[in-house]
């Protein structure tokens, strides 16, 4: 537990999600890639195997005591089981070099029992590292999966571009596609299950940037709901993020039945509370560019304290977190800062005369 904080984050954790008194609201900087660096780590060296992605998540734990442990699944996971090719940057993330799939109408050749652990030695690292932060850390704080959404699973198999184009010249072949893609991640989720995780859905490809609000409706939104639902059956709990402006599709993203909905700095706070605030938690959402990497500590309180006047008073409550991934090189002192200012401005019970 930190030594600024009376609770630990899962003491935390479960006080607030039952209504009840917490020391201050939860805080999640999204700690991705940054952790390695805490770490003395390069993403490749993070990459290298189940201990070196542990300590990452651990020793940025150790730093800002936060309130979730990450075992990041990836973007590119179902992809890579499936035999797309990723290049392995010392100071980058992964990207997709070569598509496991060149044709549509070839979904039928893709093999579901790729994806389990046994024959994903992704998986099977990333599985390992859960085990190893829940060993250390996990008396005290939860671990979240975070699992990519089927649309962009399915973009992980086949290009971005021709997916999309897709949509309108053969939406039957897509929706084979992410029926795949769907039925994968539920395999890969019952994996996970014996350790007691959540899971947060990160569908970035979903985007309201890249897509049209119609498209979402019909093709992301009956998928991630049966996702959704799949898991709730299960007992875990589900978080959603989609990168991007989603302003235009925060109640459907609140229908898919998800228990907190993660906003880009995209998207004002304000507009959220007022659209779903009494419907589910927001999480979010300062500015990991513009405010992590390029701002200093003042602007990092000013971006958090403008979080608070505009969410405070959510009626589902909300959580504070950066907007998506802190990049790698952005400062580490403006993580302290970013947990400072949580700190400060998020002290239960919550002081409305600090943010005015």
């Amino acid at each position: 537990m930190h030594k600024d904080d009376q609770m630990t984050p899962k003491q935390r954790m479960t006080a607030f999600r039952n209504g009840q008194d917490v020391d201050r609201i939860p805080i999640m900087p999204f700690m991705g890639t940054i952790s390695s660096r805490i770490a003395g780590l390069n993403l490749r060296e993070m990459r290298s195997g189940p201990k070196t992605e542990a300590e990452s998540q651990l020793a940025g734990y150790r730093r800002l005591g936060h309130d979730c442990l990450i075992s990041d699944y990836g973007l590119h996971g179902i992809g890579i089981a499936m035999g797309s090719r990723v290049n392995d940057p010392e100071h980058g993330v992964i990207a997709i070099q070569e598509y496991a799939l060149d044709d549509l109408n070839k979904v039928d050749q893709l093999d579901q029992e790729k994806v389990r652990r046994r024959h994903d030695s992704k998986l099977a690292r990333h599985y390992a590292a859960a085990e190893i932060m829940l060993a250390e850390a996990g008396d005290e704080c939860g671990l979240n999966v975070n699992l990519t959404g089927p649309f962009t699973a399915a973009a992980s198999i086949y290009p971005t571009e021709k997916l999309l184009r897709a949509l309108v010249r053969d939406p039957e072949n897509v929706r084979r596609l992410l029926r795949f893609c769907t039925d994968c991640l539920k395999i890969v989720c019952r994996e996970y299950l014996d350790l007691g995780v959540g899971f947060t859905i990160c569908d970035p490809i979903a985007s309201g940037t890249m897509m049209k609000k119609e498209n979402y409706q019909d093709f992301v939104y009956p998928y991630t709901r049966e996702l959704v639902d799949d898991l709730h059956g299960l007992g875990a709990s589900v978080g959603y993020h989609i990168c991007g402006n989603t302003a235009k599709i925060v109640e459907p993203m609140v229908d898919t039945g998800v228990d907190m909905l993660s906003l880009d700095n995209a998207v004002d706070m304000g507009m959220a509370k007022e659209k779903v605030g009494d419907r589910i938690c927001l999480v979010g959402n300062v500015d990991p560019t513009g405010v992590m990497m390029l701002g200093d500590g003042e602007a990092v309180e000013e971006a958090v304290k403008t979080c608070f006047q505009k969410t405070f008073d959510s009626p589902c409550g909300f959580v504070l977190a950066t907007g998506c991934d802190v990049p790698y090189d952005a400062p580490l002192e403006n993580l302290d800062y970013f947990m400072a200012a949580g700190r400060k401005y998020g002290r239960w019970p919550l002081d409305q005369a600090l943010y005015a």
